[in-house]
């Protein structure tokens, strides 16, 4: 069990990356087999909050490097990204989980220099009730 345990952590850990990677199907396999959803919800709850500090420290560092050539964003790019932050600001990162456009949200939060421990505790709590609710959504459709 460990060892199904290590890969939902990894699943979960890359899918918050801008690794095109999915945990759901790790977690509803083991959910599956009989997995206790508690220690699920738990393990992939904090391997996908992981992989979104990832993300942040690469925000934090990243615009020491926007003079290069190689520099994926445009200065418009950055400027738009921090206008819509300025607008809607940290409570934003609740939303962290979602499919599209979560990945750049705890980019820009580390470009904005979120604090870390507001940034773990919002991205940490939306990123669990999803898991939470995948796994009552589960639950549901199997009875």
């Amino acid at each position: 069990m460990i060892a199904s345990y290590l890969l939902l952590f990894s699943s979960a850990f890359l899918a918050a990356t801008f690794f095109p990677f999915y945990s759901e199907v790790t977690l509803f396999a083991l959910l599956s087999e009989g997995g206790d959803p508690y220690v699920l919800v738990t393990i992939a709850a904090v391997g996908n909050t992981l992989g979104a500090v990832v993300n942040w420290f690469l925000g934090l560092y990243l615009l020491d490097f926007q003079d290069r050539r190689w520099f994926y964003f445009s200065k418009a790019q950055i400027e738009k990204a921090q206008a819509w932050y300025q607008r809607y600001g940290f409570w934003s990162l609740l939303f962290a989980w979602m499919p599209v456009g979560g990945d750049a949200l705890t980019l820009i939060a580390g470009i904005m220099k979120v604090r870390l421990p507001l940034f773990l505790l919002l991205v940490g709590l939306g990123k669990a009730l999803r898991y939470i609710v995948l796994v009552y959504l589960t639950a549901r459709l199997w009875q």
